[in-house]
């Protein structure tokens, strides 16, 4: 049974460090939505099993749909798919987005799931990070959620911003759990060379992450939440209550998914589709009926890798058993686990705490 992903490629404006496929042009959204209900139509065709396990509008921004656009998708989506009942169907929200009127909205159409992406309390570090939302909107939405009827939320939060002490990483945590939330997101801020921080770090005027201040503030992270009643089921994912993410889940395990959108990826267990990240081509080829798409036909490594990216990182661990016609990646295991990095029980691998600071390194050291 597949997962659907819908990237909605617009936002209202860039944040610094963000690398994702986006346009702060909006002139063309309501084309380009008219554009994703006719991919739908279109891969609706190929797909023998119509009946989805779960949504999820990721971004861009997809709360800056307004309702119109939202209900066509919706529309389209339940005139060519079966929807499982009780499906998690998620949407990406910035705070300030979530207005009554929103919200009640995303309700109507079968949402169940917010994704917001918070990512500080701090306001100097939302002005460094150029969010558009303030920290009052932060700290108010997840009520104004709650009241519209919402019980299933994850916030996103970034550690490892520049500051001169953990002070701000310790208060954005606590600030975090006090929310009541049954998931929490939190990713090291990366700089990526097409954004305004590598643009900035190529000029020197803003240094790299320290590694260190990172590495503190990862493990403040896997200290603080499951004190407070979080488990860590992937590297960057904790839930309460086995709150986890089905769709992301799904992704781990090699579940199959369609992506619609520009710049997004599709899987159905044998080979990789990937749609043009351009806006104005991918509306054109979808005009004339063309999927805006590229292939690849993945050989046995290439599905042995991906096992190993996606499973490492998680809680349910990597089949030693993929290695064990290979005598180079068995002593890379015993190494592994000699350094403390891993362990294994019952023919899975494990990251050790150790390992999970290092994960993106062992993860190369395994790779066929």
């Amino acid at each position: 049974m597949p997962s659907l992903y819908i990237h909605i490629p617009f936002c209202a404006q860039a944040c610094h460090y963000c690398d994702f496929y986006f346009s702060t042009q909006l002139s063309q959204k309501a084309t380009l939505v008219a554009c994703i209900c006719k991919e739908l139509e279109l891969r609706s065709v190929q797909e023998a099993d119509k009946k989805l396990q779960s949504i999820y509008f990721g971004g861009g921004t997809p709360s800056i749909l307004n309702e119109q656009e939202l209900r066509q998708i919706f529309q389209t989506i339940h005139a060519l798919f079966l929807v499982e009942k009780g499906a998690e169907i998620t949407l990406e929200a910035n705070p300030n987005d979530l207005t009554d009127q929103k919200l009640a909205l995303f309700q109507a159409v079968g949402i169940n799931r917010l994704s917001i992406g918070i990512q500080t309390f701090h306001a100097p570090h939302l002005r460094l990070l150029h969010r558009n939302h303030s920290v009052q909107d932060a700290l108010t939405c997840l009520e104004r959620s709650k009241k519209a009827g919402f019980q299933a939320f994850s916030l996103d939060l970034i550690y490892g911003i520049p500051a001169p002490s953990h002070d701000v990483w310790a208060e954005d945590m606590r600030l975090a759990v006090g929310m009541g939330v049954n998931h929490i997101s939190a990713y090291a801020l990366t700089i990526e060379q097409k954004t305004v921080f590598g643009n900035w770090v190529g000029k020197g005027k803003m240094k790299m992450p320290d590694e260190d201040f990172q590495a503190e503030q990862m493990e403040m992270l896997m200290d603080f939440l499951p004190a407070n009643g979080f488990e860590q089921y992937e590297i960057s994912n904790f839930a309460r209550n086995e709150a986890y993410s089905r769709h992301n889940t799904h992704y781990w395990k090699k579940g199959n998914y369609i992506g619609v959108g520009p710049s997004a990826h599709s899987y159905d267990g044998q080979a990789r589709q990937w749609n043009v990240s351009n806006n104005t081509l991918y509306i054109k080829q979808l005009q004339e009926n063309i999927l805006p798409t590229e292939t690849e036909i993945l050989a046995p490594k290439d599905h042995q890798n991906e096992y190993i990216l996606t499973s490492l990182r998680t809680k349910w661990g990597c089949d030693t058993r993929i290695f064990q016609d290979s005598p180079a990646h068995t002593a890379e295991l015993e190494r592994l686990v000699a350094q403390g990095l891993l362990y294994i029980a019952q023919d899975l691998a494990y990251l050790t705490r150790k390992g999970k600071l290092l994960a993106d390194a062992i993860t190369e050291r395994l790779l066929f």
